[in-house]
């Protein structure tokens, strides 16, 4: 079983100084205590989730870009692309520059957009829902196609390339891994199984995941897809130190053992990767109990990667 972080929050003390620093410190030390890969969010105004769209955010490519440079293994992604932010040629040809400088560990993490607030605030075009899952379609078709090497033309409902053309080509082959974020059963999880070779879903326990990854199964028996080429990766919240205290945020943190026991139980249900987010993830005190989590959750086989069935 593989451990991720995603890096969702940027208001350090000292920021927008300290910015710089400690993203690169928590790059660095993330890629030291073996942590699979590293994320960030594709957005411009921070989330209502996390906190009011006035603090620190930072554009996702370059903020990759400048991870990679400080480190060797970690793997690369944004958690996830909203796909009317880039034009899909310039989307393939930006993860294609990450992969080519990070020596081939960029992912294409994707997803249909949501947040209207940050449309609307910097000028970017929001179609409806159904729009932006055509556009997204048709984002993933293209950018297979560019990273085939194919350079016919493309003649889309929304997009049209007259010459795809990606040179240099990815160092990932056959391309960089195409991850698609979201829980829609009809659409998001039919594209995953037909296009990606990864999903991501929240964090809504091991039942709720379970039904998720059914639901994607179900989709691979359609088309014709093995299920088991789909990496399964969800999202969750843990923040590592003695249990029963708090973070300075006032998260409840949970020990190593707490840790392995709820990655365990989302093994059990066949999750390959979990991306977790950390309230303390620019204390560099925590890195020691990240490796220690890497290093148990390590030899953890997924359920369905040793030759059984999911359990549903």
């Amino acid at each position: 079983m593989r451990i991720g972080l995603q890096v969702s929050y940027f208001s350090w003390p000292g920021a927008p100084d300290s910015i710089g620093p400690t993203f690169a410190a928590i790059a660095r030390d993330a890629d030291q205590a073996g942590v699979a890969s590293l994320w960030v969010m594709d957005h411009f105004f921070q989330i209502s989730m996390i906190g009011p769209p006035e603090l620190d955010m930072l554009e996702g490519y370059t903020a990759l870009g400048f991870a990679a440079g400080g480190t060797q293994r970690i793997e690369l992604g944004t958690m996830v692309t909203g796909v009317t932010y880039r034009h899909p040629g310039i989307l393939a040809k930006t993860v294609t520059t990450l992969d080519v400088l990070s020596g081939g560990r960029a992912w294409l993490g994707i997803g249909a957009a949501w947040n209207s607030e940050e449309h609307a605030g910097l000028g970017v075009p929001f179609p409806p829902l159904k729009e932006r899952f055509e556009r997204l379609e048709e984002t993933l078709q293209i950018c297979r196609q560019m990273w085939a090497g194919d350079e016919a033309p493309y003649d889309g409902r929304h997009y049209q390339l007259a010459r795809p053309l990606n040179v240099p080509q990815s160092l990932s082959r056959p391309h960089p891994k195409i991850l698609i974020g979201g829980g829609g059963e009809k659409k998001t999880l039919r594209m995953v199984a037909q296009y990606a070779d990864a999903c991501n879903i929240f964090d809504m326990g091991p039942a709720g995941v379970a039904a998720k990854y059914d639901v994607i199964r179900g989709h691979c028996e359609r088309l014709g897809r093995d299920y088991a080429d789909i990496h399964k990766t969800v999202l969750a919240r843990i923040t590592l130190g003695e249990s029963g205290a708090r973070a300075a945020s006032g998260e409840p943190l949970q020990s190593v053992d707490e840790a392995v026991d709820k990655l365990g139980r989302l093994a059990e249900v066949g999750t390959d990767e979990v991306i977790i987010g950390m309230a303390n993830a620019h204390e560099p005190q925590v890195y020691p109990l990240v490796a220690e989590v890497v290093r148990q959750v390590a030899p953890i086989v997924p359920a369905g990667r040793d030759g059984k069935d999911v359990p549903r």
